[in-house]
């Protein structure tokens, strides 16, 4: 089992930045990747960003890109991501996951999700 929770949601003005984290515990060993997706009321959950934990390989939502960076420490704890230039679309509910495989942008690739944080942008 792994066991992950986010920290570092809240309110942000638009333009600003947020620096979320995930905190990996449990058999982190037996996981290859972790992502990051949010969601909105009423709106599928959308992938966001997915980093690989031993080669650093990151792959990004077209959304995102530019703005947002995910990052790993290397002894597999924890997971960040780096949230700039925010707009009020990006408001939702921000949730990490691990993966056993790769890098993905597929949600069914996660096998353990955290609680979530709240993100909210105003305009």
């Amino acid at each position: 089992q792994v066991q992950l929770v986010e920290s570092g949601g809240g309110l942000v003005q638009a333009g600003g930045s947020l620096r979320l984290s995930c905190a990996a515990s449990g058999r982190t060993d037996s996981t290859a990747s972790m992502g990051w997706f949010r969601q909105t009321p009423g709106k599928e959950r959308e992938f966001i960003a997915s980093v690989g934990w031993n080669d650093d390989r990151t792959i990004y939502a077209d959304s995102v890109k530019g703005r947002f960076a995910i990052s790993a420490d290397n002894a597999k704890t924890t997971v960040y991501l780096q949230m700039n230039r925010l707009k009020p679309g990006d408001t939702a509910f921000y949730y990490c996951a691990a993966s056993f495989f790769g890098p993905s942008d597929s949600s069914d690739y996660y096998a353990y999700w955290g609680q979530g944080t709240q993100v909210t942008v105003s305009a």
